[in-house]
């Protein structure tokens, strides 16, 4: 199970990357990453954009990262560059390699690795699997193999696979809210927020 970690944006709103803010003493991209390899992904690659060579900097292997061209322009760029480099490296129809791909946000500190092991639990070439809380769609976002041309041939702006997801019947939901909270990070003051966990 691939793990495709999207940390480019510049955090506009937010005032700088997000992915170098820290919560308790932890960066968000090294506490995304951590989540995902504590969730079973492997490889993981982290798609990389705005302060790319500071953002490197903190991941264990700097082998992970991927510079993804056009990260100014919204998600869709970070993802496009994240599947073409797995597909790269795991051509479809190898004997070898993943079945399916987890996408993740480095803004979504209070997803923990649980969710993320829920919906990799739902893992096959052929699924589109998404975690939700309360009912409400979100992140993480599991591709299987066949969708990956598909999903990278769709993403642009801000909206990455939005457009892709929209109106399909196949979208399995998982329920995490029990879990954790899939709000992000938008702003500084929501590092403050007391997230919804599990008892």
């Amino acid at each position: 199970m691939a793990g495709l970690l999207l940390a480019a944006g510049a955090g506009r709103r937010f005032g700088g990357p997000k992915a170098l803010v820290e919560l308790d003493g932890e960066p968000l991209v090294r506490r995304a990453l951590r989540t995902l390899v504590e969730a079973g992904c492997g490889p993981v690659r982290v798609a990389v954009g705005a302060a790319a060579e500071d953002v490197t900097k903190l991941l264990s292997d700097p082998s992970l990262a991927i510079y993804a061209e056009g990260w100014e322009g919204g998600m869709g760029a970070s993802l496009k560059a994240g599947l073409a480099a797995l597909a790269d490296q795991f051509p479809e129809g190898a004997e070898s390699g993943p079945v399916a791909v987890l996408v993740h946000l480095v803004d979504l500190p209070w997803v923990p690795a649980a969710a993320l092991a829920r919906v990799v639990a739902k893992a096959s070439p052929t699924a589109v699997v998404r975690a939700a809380y309360d009912g409400v769609p979100g992140h993480p976002v599991l591709f299987g193999r066949r969708w990956w041309g598909e999903v990278a041939a769709s993403a642009q702006g801000d909206r990455g696979a939005r457009d892709w997801l929209r109106g399909r019947g196949d979208v399995v939901l998982v329920e995490c809210g029990d879990l954790g909270s899939g709000h992000d990070v938008d702003r500084p003051a929501d590092l403050g927020r007391t997230p919804k966990t599990a008892g």
